[in-house]
């Protein structure tokens, strides 16, 4: 049976790359060594890094002045890193659910925190707009995408001051205008690659002004005047990186990748709109295009457990939605396919027929 994976992440990734990354892993590029066993220092290995960089910048269009890291830790690592590097006396953080929170909550271990927008009272079922920016914020930090409530930012806001961004999941999926930030960064493991690897894009100008003594491995300067080798870096996730951003160069870079998102994001908004069994869970205008989530319609709760065994049956692979929220999400990143979703709405009509 074939299977259709939805899963929030890890996540699916186009197949090409899991084959090209697998040949590496038996022979790397015909050395007699493993990928996985290869000296990150290796002379065939820097250029694995210095391509996956020049991939990135070309995709995002990144202006002169920034650099592209590669560090470990996850979003979760730079939740802290962030307000080290950049908070000098005030930060704003605009709070729109469980990671956003998290990010903010480290933050006030570096000084002074404001949440300047929150979509808390409506349980982050939107994205707040058109909120005040305090002028004197050395930083405002937002999250674009929430993986878990199922809510998205997808364009760049206008500001005051710096922007920093949390784009675990959502990057590469749009044209980003990189020069409105002074840091992006994320988890690979959504959109760009295999689980292991973080990326940080950082403006270069705005580093070591913060007024702290940094330990050396939070200090982004570090791994900036290191090319991300100033410890052994993943090397697997970092090549599955390379061939990522290979394959949405070739296929027609973050344009395409924008209009193949709302292409399938509308397939299933649309059926779960029609279908008399399901509803949305968050303002139509801030849906996210990634991660759709979804719940029974009040009458019909009762067959949320029976939908989900009738899916896993048809081959649908992690559709279960976050504990915190229950129901159902359809992450469809940029390696889900038209026939994933069609596979999907397929499911939801045949079981709406059956009850």
């Amino acid at each position: 049976m074939k299977k259709y994976n939805f899963n929030a992440g890890p996540s699916m990734l186009p197949r090409e790359v899991i084959e090209n990354t697998a040949k590496q892993i038996l022979d790397f590029n015909g050395n007699g060594l493993s990928l996985m066993e290869i000296s990150h220092r290796a002379k065939y290995f820097q250029p694995v890094v210095d391509e996956t960089v020049a991939l990135i910048k070309e995709l995002l269009d990144i202006p002169e002045g920034y650099s592209v890291i590669f560090l470990g830790g996850g979003a979760s690592l730079q939740f802290t890193q962030i307000p080290a590097n950049f908070l000098i006396k005030k930060a704003g953080y605009v709070n729109t659910g469980t990671w956003a929170k998290k990010a903010l909550k480290e933050a006030k271990l570096y000084g002074e925190v404001v949440e300047v927008a929150s979509s808390a009272d409506k349980n982050f079922t939107y994205v707040p707009h058109n909120y005040e920016i305090p002028s004197d914020l050395d930083y405002l930090h937002i999250t674009t995408n929430n993986t878990i409530y199922g809510t998205e930012l997808r364009k760049d806001i206008d500001a005051p001051v710096p922007l920093i961004a949390d784009m675990s999941s959502d990057i590469m999926s749009r044209p980003v205008d990189v020069s409105k930030y002074i840091a992006i960064y994320g988890g690979a493991q959504k959109n760009m690659a295999m689980a292991g690897v973080t990326f940080v894009i950082v403006k270069n100008d705005m580093l070591g002004k913060a007024p702290r003594e940094l330990p050396t491995m939070l200090n982004y300067t570090t791994h900036v005047d290191k090319g991300s080798m100033f410890n052994t870096p993943p090397v697997v996730p970092i090549y599955s990186l390379m061939e990522t951003m290979r394959w949405v160069k070739a296929e027609g870079g973050v344009k395409e990748m924008d209009r193949r998102a709302k292409e399938r994001a509308k397939i299933v908004y649309d059926e779960i709109d029609r279908n008399k069994l399901f509803k949305g869970t968050v303002a139509e205008e801030d849906r996210s295009l990634m991660n759709i989530c979804f719940v029974m319609n009040d009458e019909y709760k009762d067959l949320e457990a029976p939908f989900f065994e009738f899916a896993t049956e048809r081959g649908m692979v992690g559709l279960k939605g976050h504990r915190s929220v229950g129901g159902f999400r359809a992450s469809c990143y940029n390696a889900q396919t038209i026939e994933g979703v069609n596979a999907l709405v397929k499911a939801m009509k045949d079981f709406e027929a059956q009850h």
